[in-house]
């Protein structure tokens, strides 16, 4: 039975303001003051279907970096700093241990990134079926740069953890009841590698491969390129992708539901190609994300079609 005195409720704001010592916003009470004054970026996204898994097996961990990842990945594409969040979690069942757990994790993860969380709410839902974290994220922007590919451009793939928080719809549909650890693997954040990249770097456009996958790269192409993704790089997917595969999904489905092994895209002059990905290994030379050049161009063919099903799935 939902408890509304919510006991857990002090252990919660101490938890809370632990995240208010940033060097962008200071946190009185329920009042924000901004320490700068730049053109803002506000996206809000969550965990879907994927929160089934997380419930039935309490990763709340991995939840809420999924969370987070979904968030910080896109203000990467915008070359945004993040600076506060807002946070909704709807549970099905007031569960005191896993609410206070699952504060703390996004705590811990906002402190990492300098993130203030600046409000929050929580919904007991008894008839859902597991459980949502959605987040409200505020970032700023110093200099805005269209978000565009080039023409002569390179696409640079960073290899993703694996399924990341998109198609679990059509995954509930192909287990059933089974159950990988793929599932609750939690989606690579690429938000610092990617920001200090753009320092260093001419890079044009960026891409999260998140719902629609690759299809999501017809938004930065224009009216006058295409791109075309050939077979023959290195990169091998992770063998949940394989499976999913074998089980008949097609070559066309596939890249529009499942990143399939690369979480982001980015792209860069062809001169610069090599040294960008030296330069990401040197920012965190233990990164568990690798890295491999996608053999790709733009072309200048405005009536050639992207169909990046057209490659065939290596199995």
């Amino acid at each position: 039975m939902y408890d509304p005195t919510k006991p857990y409720k002090y252990q919660i704001i101490e938890s809370i303001k632990s995240t208010w010592k940033t060097p962008n916003v200071a946190v009185s009470g329920s009042l924000v003051s901004k320490k700068f004054s730049y053109s803002e970026y506000h996206h809000s996204d969550g965990i879907g279907s994927k929160g089934i898994y997380h419930w039935q097996k309490r990763s709340f961990k991995n939840a809420v970096i999924d969370a987070m990842a979904m968030n910080l990945n896109d203000l990467a594409m915008v070359r945004a700093t993040p600076y506060a969040v807002v946070d909704h979690m709807m549970l099905p069942k007031d569960d005191h241990k896993a609410i206070l757990k699952i504060i703390k994790d996004l705590s811990s993860v906002c402190r990492q990134y300098k993130i203030a969380i600046t409000g929050g709410e929580t919904a007991i839902h008894y008839d859902a079926e597991g459980m949502e974290l959605s987040i409200s994220m505020l970032g700023f922007v110093k200099k805005s740069v269209q978000n565009k590919f080039r023409r002569g451009d390179v696409l640079i793939g960073i290899a993703s953890s694996g399924l990341h928080s998109n198609g679990f719809s059509k995954v509930r549909g192909i287990f059933g009841e089974e159950f990988r650890s793929d599932f609750i693997k939690p989606t690579s954040i690429y938000l610092i590698e990617v920001l200090k990249l753009t320092e260093k770097f001419d890079i044009g456009g960026m891409m999260h491969i998140t719902g629609g996958a690759y299809t999501k790269l017809k938004d930065l192409l224009g009216n006058s390129l295409d791109t075309k993704v050939f077979r023959s790089h290195k990169l091998q997917p992770q063998k949940i992708f394989h499976e999913l595969f074998n089980r008949k999904i097609s070559d066309e489905e596939m890249y529009k539901t499942f990143n399939c092994g690369v979480g982001y895209i980015l792209s860069v002059r062809k001169e610069q190609a090599n040294k960008c990905l030296s330069a990401i290994k040197i920012f965190q030379p233990t990164l568990s994300v690798k890295l491999y050049l996608v053999a790709a161009k733009l072309l200048s063919n405005p009536n050639f079609p992207i169909k990046l099903w057209n490659i065939k799935y290596a199995v």
